[in-house]
């Protein structure tokens, strides 16, 4: 696989970097990301209970609903904006934003009672700066570490978002109860705040970058930004599958995209540059339409992101809203209900943990593979388990192997993926989860309401065994390794 992060010790004379759980700089990504990940739980509660509060409850679903538009429609743009700019900036400035809005927004609510509409704005501008920071924090790890840390990492931001997820909610709970709303977004606002000063302090180290005809990369040095500098002429990467536009054209395209004018050499290497270097001399949507063309071309990446996209609607319905309906289905109430849930993130934080302890997995392609198709079989359980505690058993089971699944799927995104495409690409695979599996809840709904949650359930457990027996019949997917 091309390389594309920190350069390794051995090239370099210098002394091996520490593992990820013993750097300081990645950790203060961990914790600045921690406490934003906090933030938004935080966030999400206030507004809940503001719009609960506000207006009537299909009033308060939409302004929950409405969020997820800008956040959907804007992701991809997102990630051009990433490789444009470098993830760095773009990760600190969204985050910036989210705090002045958000504490301007507790501001608002000590002097006036929020509308519903009021709401519906929040969560509208919310939605779309997540849609700018979620690509660029996506595409942060593969610049803070060695690309043989990055399931450690992956592991590590794992752990973070199930102890975001377990103390979110009781802190957005406890301030609302205290000050009301106001409180709420105060202390969402604070704990973004608190995350800004650590991503101020997080280096980026030098990386390679897409290479043109003459071998002009793209290096990030420690401010985030991108020098383009002239190089050896190197072949295309070996993993891109040559489209019907290669030949003059294409090696053209590739010059130009690197920086350099067609039939240069390359570009000074005094040339600054922020972001993808393709990005940087083409408009958003041409950088746009490249990246998608360069997930379709890659021999890796492209069924990586599409069994991943499967996966994923088979997933998310069962355990978002399935879980609510299978425990009204068979009378075990709310607190069968957090049993299970509980279940499933201690299943999802051991998998982190393991990850974060062993920091490698070999054969992560055919291990990715074969972990979620074993998950999607404990999901199918969970709906045909006579007593809650072997329903929770069978959640731990796709806690521990989803996680771990998804955690080689991103490990094995950041790893393939030219630095100067991450951004792109990692919004392209964050669209998937967060803007189109959603839509599946109110199928999930319909089709437990009329089937029953048993097929429902074995027919999202099929879908997610299919998705994943199509990535074991790639090859190259399934022979895919992480780095040493």
């Amino acid at each position: 696989m091309p390389p594309h992060a920190i350069s390794a010790p051995a090239e370099n004379g210098t002394t091996p970097p520490p593992p990820a759980h013993r750097d300081g700089n990645v950790l203060r990504w961990l914790g600045a990301y921690t406490a934003s990940m906090v933030g938004s739980n935080v966030y999400f509660v206030a507004l809940a209970w503001a719009a609960a509060r506000t207006g009537s409850p299909a009033q308060a679903g939409l302004v929950l609903a409405v969020g997820s538009v800008p956040r959907a429609a804007l992701m991809l743009g997102g990630g051009v904006v990433a490789d444009r700019f470098g993830p760095r900036l773009v990760v600190i400035g969204s985050d910036a934003a989210r705090c002045v809005f958000i504490l301007g927004m507790a501001a608002v609510l000590m002097f006036i009672s929020p509308s519903v509409w009021l709401l519906a704005a929040v969560a509208l501008v919310f939605g779309a700066v997540d849609a700018l920071f979620l690509p660029a924090v996506g595409a942060l790890p593969p610049r803070i570490t060695a690309p043989g840390q990055l399931v450690r990492v992956q592991g590590m931001s794992g752990l973070a978002t199930r102890f975001a997820n377990v103390a979110g909610a009781p802190i957005g709970g406890l301030t609302v109860a205290i000050g009301g709303s106001a409180s709420a977004f105060t202390a969402a606002g604070v704990l973004f705040a608190v995350s800004l000063p650590l991503l101020l302090s997080v280096r980026i180290g030098e990386l390679p970058g897409a290479r043109g005809e003459k071998g002009d990369r793209v290096a990030g040095d420690e401010h985030g930004q991108e020098t383009v500098g002239a190089a050896e002429e190197s072949p295309v990467p070996h993993d891109v599958i040559p489209g019907p536009r290669d030949g003059a054209d294409a090696r053209r395209e590739r010059t130009e995209e690197a920086g350099a004018a067609p039939g240069t050499p390359g570009t000074s290497g005094t040339e600054k540059r922020t972001g993808g270097a393709d990005a940087a001399s083409t408009g958003a949507g041409r950088a746009l339409l490249d990246g998608l063309r360069y997930i379709r071309h890659h021999r890796v990446l492209a069924p990586l992101i599409l069994v991943s996209a499967i996966t994923q609607l088979g997933f998310v319905g069962p355990l978002n809203i399935g879980l609510v309906l299978v425990s009204e289905e068979h009378g075990w109430g709310a607190s069968g209900l957090g049993w299970i849930i509980a279940a499933f993130s201690a299943g999802a934080a051991g998998a982190s943990l393991l990850l974060t302890v062993r920091g490698r997995v070999p054969r992560a392609g055919f291990v990715m593979c074969a972990s979620t198709i074993v998950g999607s079989v404990a999901i199918a359980c969970i709906a045909y388990a006579p007593s809650v505690a072997l329903a929770s058993v069978a959640a731990v089971c796709v806690g521990l192997l989803a996680g771990l699944g998804g955690a080689l799927s991103g490990a094995l995104v950041q790893t393939q993926t030219e630095p100067a495409y991450l951004g792109r690409v990692t919004s392209v695979s964050t669209l998937f989860g967060l803007g189109i599996a959603p839509l599946v809840y109110p199928v999930m709904g319909a089709a437990i309401g009329a089937w029953g949650s048993g097929p429902v359930f074995v027919a999202s457990a099929a879908l997610c065994a299919a998705g994943t027996t199509f990535g074991l019949c790639v090859k190259q997917l399934r022979l895919a390794e992480l780095p040493a």
